[in-house]
């Protein structure tokens, strides 16, 4: 049995009490971020989470710095668990209403969808400081339970799901950007020549793109085209998506700057098995 002298007993009293003021003052941010800006907990269940670590370190420091009888010890020890275990309750029911898909790639971006299985809607989100989100995007097409997730590049993930129809679709989370930052660009465009890989060409022209793999040919007008961020481009066809077209780091979006030949691409198939990403270099205009 370890036994606290009353100077270790304080210390720790005041360290736990502080603990909790700080995890208080975190859930009152809380509550104006999100009433104010609509930003949320990353993760669907962190507030139940954190009021779990609030009312044990608030107990815990309260009874070590305070001396108390044995049962008004037991009765505030019987009132923390009581507590805790209501959150941990509700937060697992909260959870239970939300799937959160979430990802990381290695420089910590944060790739977060979550999907309420309530409305069946799934909302993007970008995260700030790994703790909170802000909604940014409704998916057109809601993703199912079976998806994967693939990060293309640091700051470039591909989520490839099935829709209620079956039928493949990706949706790609992007973190940054390939140009000087000043502004917006279009990224069918700022491709605009032919691509070459082991396996694949990626041809833009003025009236599309043109993808040949493995002896297939596929035309994709820009109306079957559809950009996410300033990074990638996803390529449809009958209403499922068939590839997806992200800028590497050697690419340079500077149109007024012509093409050179270390610049790449990655040309990712939508498939739900293997996963089939492919490094085209810039071959001529």
């Amino acid at each position: 049995m370890i036994v606290l002298t009353s100077n270790v007993r304080k210390y720790l009293g005041y360290a736990f009490f502080l603990i909790g003021v700080l995890l208080f003052i975190l859930q009152m941010c809380y509550f104006f971020l999100n009433h104010s800006f609509r930003l949320e907990y990353a993760y669907s269940g962190l507030f139940y989470i954190i009021n779990v670590l609030f009312f044990s370190s608030i107990g815990v420091g309260l009874l070590l710095l305070f001396p108390l009888k044995r049962n008004a010890k037991r009765t505030g020890i019987m009132l923390i668990i009581f507590l805790s275990l209501a959150n941990i309750w509700l937060g697992y029911k909260e959870s239970s209403k939300v799937k959160d898909i979430i990802s990381f790639s290695s420089d910590l971006n944060v790739l977060l969808i979550k999907n309420n299985k309530e409305t069946g809607e799934s909302v993007y989100y970008r995260v700030s400081y790994l703790l909170f989100a802000l909604p940014k995007e409704r998916l057109t097409v809601p993703i199912g339970t079976d998806y994967k997730v693939h990060w293309l590049e640091d700051d470039v993930a591909a989520v490839t799901y099935k829709d209620n129809h079956n039928k493949i679709q990706q949706f790609i989370g992007t973190y940054g950007d390939r140009g000087d930052g000043a502004g917006y660009y279009n990224v069918g465009p700022s491709i605009y020549g032919t691509w070459k890989g082991v396996q694949s060409e990626v041809i833009s022209k003025s009236d599309g793109i043109t993808v040949k793999r493995d002896g297939k040919v596929q035309i994709f007008s820009w109306e079957q085209i559809k950009q996410y961020g300033t990074l990638a481009i996803v390529l449809s066809e009958d209403g499922q998506a068939e590839y997806t077209i992200s800028l590497k780091e050697s690419f340079n979006a500077d149109q007024n700057q012509p093409k050179r030949e270390s610049e790449q691409i990655t040309l990712y198939q939508a498939e739900m098995g293997k996963d089939q990403a492919e490094t085209l270099t810039f071959y001529k205009e």
